[in-house]
């Protein structure tokens, strides 16, 4: 059972690409996000993020176990269950500006993700699963208020 948790933790295999793992990883929260967003409000988009971080975890402790390493490279299941919390209210690819608007978070997500701005740099170091998927959990939030920045000056500013 562990070794299948811990193959879903690595993204169904995508955290063993041996170019950038994290980000391609990444690219299954893209249709997560879309999914959630497409079928619930803004409060439902939250439980659904929460939810899914929550799954993270023990997927992400999964990997750890079966490679008895600290924070491994194909553990992705923290990069793509908390994608959606960076587009929580904001258009996906259904809506006029929805694909740039996804690509925008992903590209936000992951600089974020990969920057580990305070206080994600320091909660990484928490033991198993909640110590892996925390920094993107901070990270996607960051990456949350960016968006919605960017999407409303997009908007005021006639850009989009």
């Amino acid at each position: 059972m562990k070794k299948i948790l811990a193959f879903i933790g690595s993204g169904f295999g995508l955290g063993y690409s041996p170019f950038a793992p994290g980000t391609v990883g990444c690219l299954l929260g893209l249709p997560l996000a879309w999914w959630i967003n497409t079928r619930f409000d803004v409060p439902g988009q939250i439980v659904a993020a929460i939810v899914c971080t929550l799954i993270a975890i023990p997927l992400s402790q999964a990997v750890e176990d079966v490679t008895q390493r600290k924070d491994p490279k194909p553990c992705v299941a923290d990069e793509y269950l908390t994608f959606p919390i960076c587009m929580i209210g904001l258009p996906v690819w259904d809506h006029p500006h929805g694909l740039l608007v996804m690509g925008f978070a992903f590209l936000t997500n992951r600089f974020f993700d990969i920057m580990k701005f305070w206080p994600a740099n320091g909660l990484q170091r928490l033991k198993g699963g909640v110590g892996i998927v925390i920094d993107d959990v901070f990270a996607a939030l960051y990456a949350l208020a960016v968006n919605h920045g960017a999407y409303w000056a997009a908007q005021h500013y006639g850009l989009l």
